[in-house]
């Protein structure tokens, strides 16, 4: 933006000044991105989103692309998929960073996920926030109802994080990750949460 804008925006009253004491304009950066022109969502790009977190998960990638796929046809939109194969812990994925990327461009109008965490694992409110700050819409297929109570919320947190880890711990697929799930479940069902 060119400094005689900003000049101009002043006198006109469309934005506040803040002046240092050596005479320096400052403004809000969140007020002026407010007075810019946004293209409505609908006139930028649609990113369809999937990840799995390994190899042997591929045929679930496809069909995760696939419902995608399908919904952005149904609604008419044109679309661009994006895909990852890693954890959900992984931050450094090709396919979220340039989702990252372009979300922070302005040139995003919406985000298509089959579910919250195939974004990430922990931390999708930070991308979710992000998508809120540029303007961009975000729509999750399989969005579950939130928990009623924290008690939930928090026994279902204590799970996940107990599933990746014993994952990387003992292995996806090894008995003692089982038996330890089981335990977990167990719990769970005892307190009344499922």
């Amino acid at each position: 933006m060119h400094p005689d804008t900003l000049r101009r925006w002043e006198k006109q009253g469309k934005i506040e000044v803040e002046r240092t004491p050596t005479g320096f304009r400052r403004y809000d950066l969140a007020k002026l991105r407010g007075l810019l022109p946004h293209k409505a969502p609908s006139a930028r790009a649609t990113l369809l989103y999937a990840r799995v977190s390994s190899h042997d998960q591929k045929d679930g990638l496809a069909r995760q692309v696939a419902l995608l796929e399908s919904f952005a046809a149904a609604n008419g939109w044109t679309y661009e998929v994006l895909q990852d194969l890693g954890s959900g812990l992984n931050y450094h994925k090709t396919g979220l960073r340039q989702l990252i990327r372009r979300i922070g461009s302005g040139k995003v109008g919406r985000l298509v996920l089959t579910h919250k965490d195939r974004l990430l694992r922990f931390g999708s409110e930070l991308v979710f926030a992000l998508c809120e700050h540029f303007g961009t819409e975000v729509i999750i297929l399989n969005a579950s109802e939130d928990a009623s109570f924290e008690e939930e919320e928090l026994v279902q947190d204590v799970l996940e994080i107990i599933t990746v880890f014993s994952a990387r711990l003992y292995g996806s697929r090894s008995p003692k990750n089982k038996e330890v799930l089981d335990a977990l479940k167990q719990a769970a069902n005892e307190l009344g949460v499922s």
